[in-house]
């Protein structure tokens, strides 16, 4: 999904989020990342081990060749191709800079950038600690729930795999809207399950998604 959410999808599913927590205790918190890191150094780093490998079999195929070419030579000429690939990445877009980083490391960066926010936007403070985090990181196409401890104890893990999954497969069809009200209603459901609202019912968080 490359645009940002409109006015009135901000307030739809800010909307969904009071009608889930209206049953419940627990308290739901919503934040979309563009991206979750530059990926600058790591592209760079990764295209700088490429240029390193590719540049064994031309050593080899200068060394048996009839080109004369010494090894300062050899060197300056690699300093400069590793030079212009640096320039490169720093030029490419981040859409095209991320294509060159391990999936391992954009869902590690993700990962980092979901518990930075859950933190960030006080999520761990609510009374019951049963506060959850939905957070998507559309260029890492990453999605995660992040609960706090009370609410963690008493839901499977299998349980935010779906709601993830569920948010991943919508974003990429470009219905993250849709996908986010689908894990609101969800998440609202499981809290409801195990900390249902009374008469003590406080608004603890703000009910609104975050876009950074």
């Amino acid at each position: 999904m490359a645009r940002p959410l409109t006015p009135q999808e901000h307030q739809a599913l800010a909307d969904r989020i009071r009608a889930a927590e209206a049953h419940t205790r627990g308290e739901i918190y919503c934040v979309v990342a563009r991206a979750s890191d530059g990926y600058i150094y790591p592209a760079a780093f990764m295209l700088a081990v490429g240029l390193a490998v590719a540049s064994i079999p031309v050593a080899f195929w200068l060394d048996r060749s009839w080109l004369g070419v010494s090894h300062l030579s050899f060197a300056l000429l690699q300093a400069a191709a590793l030079a212009l690939a640096f320039a490169v990445v720093w030029a490419l877009p981040a859409r095209l800079r991320i294509l060159l980083v391990p999936r391992r490391l954009r869902y590690r960066r993700a990962h980092d950038n979901a518990v930075a926010q859950f933190f960030a936007h006080n999520v761990h403070t609510t009374e019951l600690r049963t506060g959850v985090l939905i957070f998507v990181s559309l260029a890492e196409r990453y999605a995660e729930v992040v609960a706090d401890s009370g609410i963690n104890a008493k839901v499977a893990q299998g349980e935010w795999n779906g709601i993830v999954h569920r948010v991943v497969a919508a974003a990429a069809a470009d219905r993250l809207p849709e996908g986010l009200g689908d894990a609101i209603d969800k998440a609202g459901a499981l809290l409801a399950a195990h900390f249902p609202g009374g008469t003590r019912n406080p608004n603890e968080l703000d009910d609104h998604v975050v876009e950074i």
